[in-house]
């Protein structure tokens, strides 16, 4: 029997930041490529259909890693109480959702381009097989940063058929990106992480996370000035910049806090602006 509140929380729509982040690096990539001088129409078209994207495949993303993970989220305090690790739905009927969601997201997939279509099916391995990673690497967020991104690419693909460096160097720091603000989220858990003896970055870099930080964000914010610098964007964009180095370095790095968990979520959940941010400054770029 379909129960909605279960499903909700399944899904983890009531929890809308994940989806966010899947859904900005897709609208990064689409602002790179959009000529906007051809309207709005078409932008705000694939804006929506990479949204429903991000929303269903973080959908599906979710029950396939509570899944994987329902032995261990049962031994961690902040996941014990989720849908499969406490038995309030079988992992055959989640298993059923997952599909389902998937074959949406194809269907929406298919108003792309071939090379578009092409590459989202190619990434599917990586989006799914992250889950186990935190059994066998301290660089799970890496995979993460991987497949979370990976839209980046195809925002581009969407408008351009074809590849070019100015996306792939956005693309690494948004891998970068993706492994500061999952390792900043990582505290929450890391006590319990260490006892069942699964691994993080929070876990490998925990004495000095700071200069972890640091670095992946100053690899963040330096793939920003590659990307203008490729694209020949006008000093105007270079000088909106700031708010990308105030955001990473100030309201995430000097805020945070390994040992205060509501913190790190705080900080985690600030992402969902910087994506917002690096629209704008795109888009100062590319109109100003």
């Amino acid at each position: 029997m379909f129960h909605i509140s279960i499903f909700l929380e399944l899904t983890r729509l009531k929890k809308p930041i994940g989806t966010m982040l899947l859904f900005w690096p897709c609208i990064w990539g689409l602002t790179l490529a959009y000529d906007f001088d051809n309207g709005l129409s078409n932008y705000f078209f694939y804006s929506f259909l990479f949204f429903m994207g991000s929303v269903l495949m973080r959908s599906a993303g979710c029950i396939i890693n509570d899944i994987v993970d329902r032995n261990i989220d049962k031994k961690v305090e902040r996941t014990k109480d989720r849908p499969i690790a406490s038995d309030k739905i079988s992992v055959q009927l989640s298993l059923i959702y997952s599909f389902a969601l998937c074959v949406l997201a194809f269907f929406v997939l298919l108003n792309f381009n071939t090379l578009t279509i092409w590459l989202a099916i190619a990434s599917m391995p990586l989006a799914f097989t992250y889950p186990l990673m935190k059994r066998f690497t301290y660089w799970p967020q890496l995979f993460l940063g991987i497949a979370f991104n990976y839209g980046l690419i195809l925002g581009w693909t969407s408008i351009n058929e074809g590849i070019s460096l100015a996306p792939i160097v956005l693309y690494i720091g948004a891998i970068f990106w993706t492994l500061g603000y999952d390792t900043i989220y990582g505290f929450q858990d890391i006590e319990d992480d260490e006892i069942i003896g699964v691994k993080s970055t929070a876990i490998k870099f925990k004495k000095n996370p700071k200069n972890f930080l640091i670095l992946c964000y100053s690899f963040v914010f330096i793939s920003f000035i590659i990307t203008g610098i490729l694209l020949e964007f006008k000093s105007y964009f270079f000088f909106s910049l700031i708010m990308i180095l105030i955001h990473l370095f100030y309201f995430q790095i000097q805020m945070f806090n390994k040992t205060n968990k509501s913190r790190c979520l705080e900080i985690f959940k600030k992402n969902n602006l910087f994506g917002a941010i690096g629209v704008i400054t795109i888009l100062i770029g590319k109109i100003i």
